[in-house]
């Protein structure tokens, strides 16, 4: 039994904290955050996204209601569109063509441990009514809060250099090469602005655009499906026999990859904000217990499409060019891309356009650089918003769209535009290797707060994950970032460089004694059990 003394210190704990208990309902324990802005009037929304909220149906005594669910959908596709960016393209098609089909398990494993992160993310959202980057401003100290939001940009950033440069290799294959890669890389400029105010005419309109382009690839990377007519059975052999008969490194290294590549942390901070355009009480707990529901709907949904998109490629790939060599790429025009010997066939999506072509005519070259773009363009505008939501959650800021735009993506221009204009393409696609790891090592910054938030009954109550979810989402953040540390010491090791290996083991022990930081934070913030998990 706690004393008066005890029970008045942790309120006013609470309270320095951000952190609000509300006597009529405790189940809604954390208030969104004031503005910070010098002039800024009271009811000025905190994002530009939630201008409007979209109200959900009422008068429904149904388990389960359509009506409700199409309210509730919208934010799970958006989040979705991460698991498609170019990067994750990239991967599967390396994926298939090293590897044939023997990884698609590796594919289904990482896309349900997303999704089970993903849920987190959404709860975290829908019952406190902040997104992470907000409750991590509050809770937090201020050196490891800003720390924290500089290792998240720079994973926002890495995912911009990748849309960048998938665009620019959709627009040079469009235009059988008439527009340079540095054009293209130019034109994601203009793109992006010309993208970013799509919202202004509407957030459920806003959301349809997104799910054309998720149409869209879908079409495409199913022609080529449909063309290719992958083996059934192997394919479904390899994705659910978790095993990979006669791979070496190259495989095993391809297969950490698709964890690296599914599994962004940006877009943790980017569903936690999306799910708070719908208009829920947070002070009702059934409309908070349904809106969790529907969310997870709707999330499973929409990664069980992207998951069959990366299907798509993945088998494209392994049924197309597994084990194939270059002189098999006939009457290709390419020969500085592939040579006339019988060495292993190296793809990457600029090669990959070509190879399709080469094999099964123009039109299958066409389609699949259409599906590159859409890919690029969707998910360029989902990382707008996913450091929009950042910068404003961590630091407070209201920068507008315009001068927020400009700032990421002239530090994603800058370096591939050099590439661009000085290298070729092979350096160009080579970036994504480097990208991969930068991501991968800004994995623990997303996955252990997320983790800690949702567990700390202080901020969730009873919505609080149980022992069984602590234990489980522990283990599987361990295991994800053991495969990706994996990835990175991989990587480090064939740069073949002392100076390189010295700078390298320094950022380590710095990175490490960060993570072991947040790590502490949360076995010390997690001792008291809820009572049931939601």
């Amino acid at each position: 039994m706690k004393t008066a003394l005890e029970a008045d210190l942790e309120e006013e704990s609470l309270q320095e904290n951000g952190v609000i208990q509300t006597t009529q309902d405790q189940h809604s324990s954390i208030s969104p955050p004031a503005s910070t802005v010098s002039g800024a009037p009271d009811d000025e929304p905190f994002s530009t996204y939630f201008e409007e909220k979209v109200p959900i149906p009422e008068d429904v005594t149904q388990m389960f209601s359509f009506r409700k669910l199409w309210a509730f959908t919208g934010p799970g596709f958006l989040m979705s569109i991460a698991y498609l960016d170019p990067g994750n393209i990239e991967s599967d098609l390396q994926s298939g063509a090293k590897a044939g089909f023997k990884l698609l398990w590796v594919l289904l494993g990482a896309t349900i441990i997303g999704l089970l992160l993903q849920r987190l993310a959404a709860r975290l959202g829908v019952v406190t009514g902040m997104h992470l980057a907000e409750v991590c401003n509050r809770q937090y100290p201020t050196v490891p809060r800003i720390i924290l939001w500089l290792m998240v940009e720079l994973a926002i950033i890495g995912s911009d250099m990748q849309e960048v440069i998938g665009c620019a290799i959709a627009f040079n294959l469009l235009s059988v090469g008439r527009i340079p890669l540095w054009g293209g890389v130019l034109i994601t400029i203009i793109d992006t602005f010309v993208f970013l105010f799509l919202d202004k005419y509407g957030l459920r309109k806003l959301e349809a655009f997104f799910g054309f382009l998720i149409t869209i690839m879908a079409v495409s990377f199913g022609y080529e499906y449909v063309v290719v007519r992958p083996d059934q059975g192997e394919l479904l052999k390899g994705m659910f026999l978790p095993y990979c008969e006669g791979c070496g490194p190259a495989q095993m290294e391809q297969a950490v990859g698709i964890v690296g590549a599914v599994i962004m942390p940006h877009n943790i901070y980017l569903h936690s904000a999306l799910v708070k355009s719908r208009s829920i009480d947070r002070g009702n707990k059934k409309e908070v217990k349904e809106a969790n529901k529907y969310y997870f709907i709707e999330s499973t949904i929409a990664l069980f499409i992207s998951f069959l998109i990366n299907v798509f490629v993945v088998a494209v790939f392994a049924e197309a060019f597994y084990e194939k060599t270059n002189i098999e790429v006939v009457g290709s025009p390419h020969t500085d891309l592939f040579p006339l010997d019988n060495s292993r066939l190296q793809v990457d999506i600029y090669k990959g356009g070509v190879v399709l072509g080469c094999f099964f005519g123009p039109v299958a070259l066409y389609i699949w650089a259409i599906g590159i773009l859409a890919a690029g363009q969707s998910s360029t505008m989902t990382g707008t918003y996913s450091g929009q939501f950042v910068m404003e959650g961590f630091l407070n800021l209201r920068w507008s769209r315009f001068a927020r735009v400009l700032l990421t993506r002239s530090i994603a221009i800058f370096p591939t535009l050099l590439v661009a204009i000085f290298q070729d393409v092979q350096h160009l696609t080579g970036m994504n290797d480097f990208l991969n790891v930068l991501q991968s090592m800004q994995l623990p910054f997303a996955l252990i707060p997320i983790l800690t938030f949702t567990s700390l009954t202080s901020i969730m109550n009873d919505f609080a994950n149980g022992l069984v979810w602590k234990i489980g989402g522990g283990l599987v953040i361990l295991v994800v970032c053991a495969i990706n540390m994996h990835f990175v010491v991989v990587y480090v090791t064939s740069l073949s460089s002392v100076a390189l290996y010295v700078l390298a083991g320094l950022l380590c022990i710095a990175y490490l004694c960060f993570v072991g930081y947040l790590v502490s934070y949360y076995s010390t913030h997690n001792t008291e059990q809820p009572e049931y998990d939601t």
